[in-house]
């Protein structure tokens, strides 16, 4: 079956992910599949977490509340300190406009980038063309945001269940040659079987259990994510938030470990 790589970019393993986009790293260490969000409201407070999971954690989320603050300078801070970047985007408009935001960040630095699926296969095949150019970062298709559930998607018009209408956005994605996928946990399994055991899957809505889901819908722990077939997990609160933001790192590191030594 086919996979979300393009031909001129080395493929991931969903077994492996994590794995630094460029394929730099020990795919089996948990650490390359493990990504922290870091939501904040400025360059500081960023770094600072960053600082405390200092040889803890390799991958870090800069998404839109931080990124709209701080810019591509953060992402350049984060990469000096040696560290590897998903910057979470969900670039969204028509495609002489996406392409141009792929072609603006493609040198900052990242190695992952998102755009929402649901822009059309147009607006993906122009971010792909625009991500073509050496350095530039993975592209992964936003699916279903994990905290959208079936009455929400009826509103907007989706008269679908959330797994049909992930799987129709990630066959779209597929078609127009995006690298990976963002989904939920809930729907990973299914994504995994249609895509192929090489298709980059990125899961946002992980919840160690005990923790509070918060705003999200469709959640799972990390170790029921990774035996589902995630590649790699988006972890937020749960880490950055706790007492000891390491510590609980560290625990979410581990649940990842003995899930993979489960399905090896």
């Amino acid at each position: 079956m086919e996979t979300l790589a393009r031909p001129d970019q080395p493929q991931l393993n969903s077994r492996n992910a994590g794995l630094d986009a460029r394929g730099r790293r020990d795919p089996v260490h948990p650490g390359d599949r493990l990504i922290v969000a870091l939501d904040f409201p400025s360059a500081e407070a960023a770094m600072d977490m960053a600082d405390r999971l200092q040889g803890t954690c390799r991958w870090f989320k800069v998404g839109m509340e931080l990124y709209y603050a701080a810019g591509n300078a953060v992402v350049a801070r984060l990469r000096e300190r040696g560290f590897e970047v998903f910057l979470d985007l969900k670039l969204h408009d028509i495609p002489n406009t996406v392409a141009g935001a792929v072609r603006s960040v493609a040198g900052v630095g990242a190695s992952l980038l998102t755009v929402h699926a649901a822009g059309g296969e147009r607006m993906l095949r122009a971010a792909v063309q625009a991500a073509s150019a050496p350095g530039s970062p993975k592209l992964l298709a936003i699916t279903v945001l994990t905290s959208m559930d079936a009455a929400e998607l009826s509103a907007v018009g989706v008269d679908d269940t959330p797994v049909a209408q992930v799987l129709r956005l990630a066959q779209l994605a597929k078609a127009a040659g995006i690298d990976g996928l963002v989904c939920s946990p809930q729907e990973v399994a299914a994504v995994r079987e249609l895509m192929g055991p090489n298709a980059l899957l990125v899961t946002p809505g992980i919840r160690p259990a005990g923790a509070g889901v918060g705003d999200q819908s469709r959640v799972a722990t990390p170790a029921d994510a990774i035996a589902r077939g995630a590649s790699m997990l988006v972890v937020g609160r749960p880490i950055t938030q706790a007492a000891d933001p390491a510590k609980a790192a560290a625990g979410i590191l581990d649940e990842i470990r003995s899930a993979d030594q489960q399905t090896s």
